[in-house]
């Protein structure tokens, strides 16, 4: 009969790493929780706003972007030891000059930790790719994780575009295949990324980079991360349907993050509060 061990996170390895950047910067994790990001809110509106990395062994009620119920599996023995889907929510307070494109800068830095390397121009299209505004897909046009992002000002008074907010940035990826009912195709996961990847591994990947992602951010806008969204950008190029009905040719993204989208009308910027996009069939 197999024992199941301990989940091996690098907490002491990331908090070490991390805050040097983030003063008070803390790693916790937890065996189960409803949401890590609702959990992080909750501190931050009862005066905890302190840098907090919050890893869930199981979510309970996993959040995606408009309400959606974020789908993850529970953790398994595969014969190695425990592997849990990575669900975690990294929040601290945050000053951009201008919160476009946030989300996106975020899927760069994770998709740039899980496969640094590209394939040659020309030579395929790289095996983790971003699908605008927030998901992360692989290369086959499955999703293979989830981004979502949340801001909150508690300060009272006028508020301005550049003042300060506690961001909190949600991230689920699956380790191994889930089944989802009415989901089609079923999601990807990090094991078809790399067969040696765990829910520890991929955090240990993911954390600094992200870390520094939005530092980065703060200091220099979306504009920084264009170019490297461009590298993955699943849509670009491809017929799209806007969730208004509206079809066309998606152009990438401008440098405030809005997805360009050529259509009967012109060309159209689309924010992420206004739409969601999906490739059209064949497209």
């Amino acid at each position: 009969m197999s024992v199941a061990l301990p989940i091996p996170w690098p907490a002491e390895a990331l908090w070490q790493q991390v805050e040097p950047l983030l003063p008070g910067f803390s790693v916790e994790v937890l065996a189960s929780i409803d949401s890590t990001s609702s959990e992080l809110m909750r501190r931050a509106r009862a005066g905890q706003p302190e840098p907090t990395l919050l890893v869930a062994e199981r979510q309970t009620a996993g959040r995606g972007r408009l309400g959606r119920q974020w789908h993850s599996a529970a953790a398994v023995y595969d014969g190695t030891g425990m592997v849990p889907a990575l669900t975690f929510s990294l929040g601290l307070m945050l000053s951009p000059r201008d919160w476009s494109g946030l989300s996106l800068a975020v899927g760069v830095a994770v998709a740039e930790s899980l496969q640094p390397a590209l394939p040659a121009p020309g030579t395929a299209a790289p095996r983790i790719g971003l699908k605008w505004p927030n998901d992360l897909w692989l290369d086959d046009g499955r999703k293979l994780g989830g981004i979502l992002v949340e801001t909150a000002t508690f300060a009272s008074g006028p508020q301005t575009a550049a003042q300060a907010r506690y961001v909190v940035v949600g991230i689920g990826l699956n380790v191994l295949p889930v089944r989802v009912e009415g989901v089609s195709p079923a999601p990807a996961c990090l094991r078809e990324v790399d067969t040696a990847l765990t829910a520890p591994r991929a955090l240990g990947l993911v954390a600094l980079p992200l870390v520094q992602a939005l530092l980065g951010f703060a200091e220099h806008g979306f504009g920084a991360f264009q170019a490297r969204f461009a590298l993955r950008d699943v849509l670009a190029g491809r017929p799209v349907r806007l969730s208004d009905g509206q079809e066309g040719m998606a152009h990438g993204v401008d440098e405030d993050g809005a997805l360009l989208v050529h259509t009967a009308a012109g060309m159209q910027r689309i924010t992420s509060a206004s739409v969601s996009v999906r490739p059209q069939a064949g497209g």
